[in-house]
């Protein structure tokens, strides 16, 4: 089982910008190979993947619906993964929860990386970003 802590939310206005920060562990030993990625939870909706990462790798993938707004990024020194959020607005309001997935060795950049829910083994708590309008 891989811990993951999230960090970095709070209450924001439309347009302001968020850091959200997921501390891991163990994902960048050279014996492990893990997707990492950034969930949505709001009341009566959906469970929604943003982005995911590759933990060995250059591998991202954006969900349309962040992409150009969102950012994902790691820093395996610090064995955290972050998701720099901006232009925010009220319909981006939800928990956020960071996830890890055991992958194969990816051998190269450039795969599609899941955003299912179901895919994702390991959940931190979640932190809370309210964007008010």
């Amino acid at each position: 089982r891989v811990e993951l802590v999230e960090s970095g939310g709070g209450s924001v206005q439309t347009g302001d910008s968020l850091r959200l920060s997921c501390v891991h562990s163990g994902l960048t030993s050279p014996s492990n190979s893990y997707l990492v990625a950034w969930f949505t939870q709001a009341p009566g909706k959906e469970r929604k993947g943003l982005p995911a990462i590759y933990s060995r790798g250059t591998s991202i993938t954006y969900d349309s619906s962040v992409k150009g707004r969102f950012i994902i990024s790691q820093d395996n020194t610090e064995n955290t993964v972050y998701l720099q959020m901006n232009s925010l607005a009220p319909e981006d309001s939800a928990v956020y929860y960071c996830a890890a997935a055991k992958t194969p060795l990816l051998k190269r950049g450039g795969y599609k990386l899941t955003l299912s829910p179901s895919d994702y083994t390991d959940w931190g708590q979640g932190t809370q970003v309210l964007v008010s309008s």
